[in-house]
């Protein structure tokens, strides 16, 4: 038997093929891909700790923070949503020293395969890792802009025409369309105003993401440890920031950041017993 303990944050990943996922737990990393297709347990005994101040909290706010740091924290800030909204250009920020890094830096807006082809923004340290995280099949990057808010003008005209969400159910099902992302590119940047053209990126390369394998499905559940603090099954797969047990219930991680948890996995696949 592998047990770990600890506060949990969401899954780290490397972009490979299969895509290779960690599970920051504690002070240890697990190591998930080997695990596929073991027994896993997931206890949660009530322990939440918001991941800013470390202060034992009840319940989270946007995915690990209590909230006084919700409110303060920059990582919390309204531009994390809503990129158009984004102030740092005008000195305008929670934490300028922070948005020096995370905002004023080259960013990229995307069209990804989810669960549809939606738009999207990342900053260009987060690629592929945006896309990893949102469950995407495929990826082109659409606009290259020198800072978060120009990124997010572009996004909210793109998101006029398609969606700049994922249904997470569909993501997960597999229940996409195939569509040619470089004929896609070439549709919306047309219908960009004059202004936003100029950053239209030249890289026309189309990324594609395969994540650790698991049996489609047709009907999911998801886990909620605060109803339920005990799930135990097969340990079948890993999407997005997703935990898929036994090809029907969905854990996702990123809701359950801040929260200590035991983990174990058997030492044996089902199909070694």
């Amino acid at each position: 038997m592998f047990k770990y303990s600890g506060q949990i944050v969401k899954m780290t990943t490397k972009f490979d093929h299969p895509i290779g996922y960690s599970l920051p737990i504690g002070n240890e990393f697990i190591q998930l891909n080997e695990f596929i297709g073991h027994e896993i347990t997931i206890d949660f005994k009530g322990d939440i700790y918001c991941i800013e101040c470390n202060t034992k909290i009840k319940k989270t706010f946007m995915q690990g923070f209590c909230y006084p740091c919700f409110m303060n924290s920059p990582y919390t800030s309204e531009c994390i949503l809503k990129p158009h909204l984004c102030q740092a250009h005008d000195g305008v920020a929670r934490d300028m020293d922070w948005a020096k890094k995370h905002c004023l830096n080259t960013h990229y807006v995307y069209l990804a395969l989810t669960s549809n082809l939606k738009v999207g923004v990342t900053r260009s340290t987060q690629i592929p890792t945006r896309w990893i995280d949102q469950g995407a099949h495929f990826a082109i990057k659409f606009a290259k802009t020198p800072n978060r808010y120009l990124a997010g003008l572009i996004e909210i005209e793109i998101s006029k025409h398609i969606s700049d969400r994922t249904q997470w159910t569909r993501m997960l099902k597999k229940d996409f369309e195939y569509c040619d992302l470089k004929e896609k590119k070439e549709h919306y940047k047309k219908l960009l105003p004059k202004k936003l053209q100029e950053y239209i990126s030249q890289n026309e390369q189309i990324f594609e993401l395969q994540y650790p394998d698991y049996a489609k499905f047709n009907t999911i559940k998801s886990v909620n440890l605060d109803k339920t603090p005990q799930v135990i099954g097969q340990f079948t797969g890993i999407k997005g920031q997703y935990l898929i047990i036994d090809n029907k219930y969905v854990m996702n991680v990123r809701k359950y950041t801040g929260y200590v948890l035991n983990i174990a996995f058997s030492d044996l696949a089902y199909n070694s017993i």
